[in-house]
């Protein structure tokens, strides 16, 4: 067997690993999204499971410390206590798929609540057009009398390498950050919760527009799992294709 045979069969033979370490790769991946479209499905029944169960009431200020928050997530949580509205803080957002009349660039206000067992959560009373966020800010309260108020619990989003510092004289901060709020308002209600509270819907048309929670979770896996097996197969269609034309192409 000459040098350039050698070599053929050298090639043919590397092809022919990478075309099945492809489509084995590529199986494997199908195979996960799969796996993944599994998560993601319970993840939502979890999820609906909790939107529709009776409010529980919120952790208590001992236990802050040792909360898993991801299986709080979404809860719905009773809070009894009163609001601090000369505290509120604005948090820049933008709703591009509004419940309410209202939506696009705008706040939402974020007051502190005194529980009355102890300690402060911040509760993400609904949104505000931007127009309004200086009317929201001097016309707060000192304060206000002991209610019961039942809201989602949300773990605290966290600020990404560009996130801008909050503007603390405008009191306008860029994500829900209890750690960050805190550095906002009065100390002296600390402890503040490690998570905050999203109001649930009112009456229509009001303002603050609150009930908007967004409860979404991007299911894309089974069409990615299509994908990736459609490869698979396309890698062993091509593969033959390529082994019927050298063998025809050698008898030739």
């Amino acid at each position: 067997m000459n040098e350039r045979c050698v070599l053929g069969l050298i090639m043919t033979g590397a092809f022919v690993v990478l075309m099945l370490a492809l489509a084995i790769t590529s199986s494997w991946l199908g195979v996960w999204q799969l796996q993944r479209l599994g998560q993601k499905e319970a993840l939502v029944a979890v999820v609906d499971q909790r939107l529709n169960a009776a409010p529980i009431p919120v952790p208590a200020v001992g236990q802050w410390s040792s909360l898993d928050l991801t299986e709080l997530n979404f809860r719905l949580v009773s809070l009894t206590g009163a609001f601090r509205y000369n505290q509120t803080v604005t948090v820049f957002t933008s709703l591009s798929s509004a419940r309410g009349a209202a939506s696009d660039p705008g706040y939402w206000v974020v007051t502190p609540f005194v529980l009355v067992d102890g300690g402060t959560v911040f509760v993400n009373r609904g949104f505000v057009p931007e127009a309004l966020h200086e009317a929201v800010i001097t016309n707060a309260e000192s304060d206000t009398v002991q209610i019961i108020i039942t809201g989602l619990l949300r773990p605290g989003e966290r600020a990404g390498f560009m996130t801008p510092a909050p503007d603390i004289s405008n009191r306008v901060e860029w994500v829900r950050d209890p750690v960050r709020l805190a550095d906002i308002v009065d100390p002296g209600l600390a402890p503040f919760a490690p998570f905050y509270v999203d109001l649930r819907a009112g009456a229509p048309g009001e303002l603050l527009q609150d009930g908007e929670t967004v409860i979404e979770f991007p299911n894309n896996h089974l069409g990615y799992a299509y994908t990736w097996f459609g490869l698979a197969i396309v890698d062993v269609v091509m593969l033959g294709f390529w082994l019927v034309r050298q063998r025809m192409g050698a008898r030739g």
